[in-house]
């Protein structure tokens, strides 16, 4: 697996006057999501109606199963619903509102928020996650500015996993 790691830590006021403020850390990893270290939460993005049937949610909803439990959280657009697995959170960010629908960076960042304000709760320092721009075709680079933007201050580290080149999926890891 090959691993870059891109903390970032880049701070004016820092640099202006040696303050030291807690930077949100963003390593990026090729590989396979689901072999994330289990004391990291995991992270992805869903739809309000939690129909989780294209691209890595499939393999969510497989490996987790529990989506009655979801659906009883009745978590609407810009939350987060959570499950726990083994000692671990899995996050689901609601962008948008049906599975055909496209999300808008403003629900991904309010989801976001949803999740770090749940992290922040319960001492969750570490989450895996997908590089989020496949079926939704959103921009990276303003995606991961959002992340930094949302985890900037605090102490949370996230991996970010992307699939090796051509785009095959790594065979996934089922969880029973």
């Amino acid at each position: 697996m090959w691993v870059a790691s891109t903390p970032v830590n880049f701070c004016i006021a820092c640099a202006n006057c040696g303050l030291c403020f807690k930077m949100c850390k963003i390593k990026y990893v090729i590989g396979d999501l689901f072999t994330a270290p289990n004391q990291e939460s995991l992270a992805h993005c869903v739809s309000e109606d939690l129909r989780m049937g294209k691209g890595i949610a499939v393999l969510f909803k497989k490996n987790f199963r529990r989506v009655a439990a979801l659906k009883e959280q009745k978590k609407l657009v810009g939350e987060c619903a959570v499950l726990t697995h083994d000692r671990r959170f899995i996050y689901y960010l609601i962008t948008k509102k049906k599975a055909s629908q496209k999300p808008a960076y403003v629900s991904l960042k309010q989801s976001l928020e949803a999740m770090k304000s749940h992290c922040l709760e319960n001492n969750i320092k570490r989450i895996s996650l997908p590089r989020f721009n496949g079926l939704d075709e959103l921009e990276w680079s303003k995606v991961s500015q959002i992340l930094q933007d949302v985890f900037k201050q605090t102490d949370i580290s996230l991996t970010v996993y992307s699939l090796p080149q051509g785009g095959k999926e790594c065979p996934p890891a089922v969880f029973r």
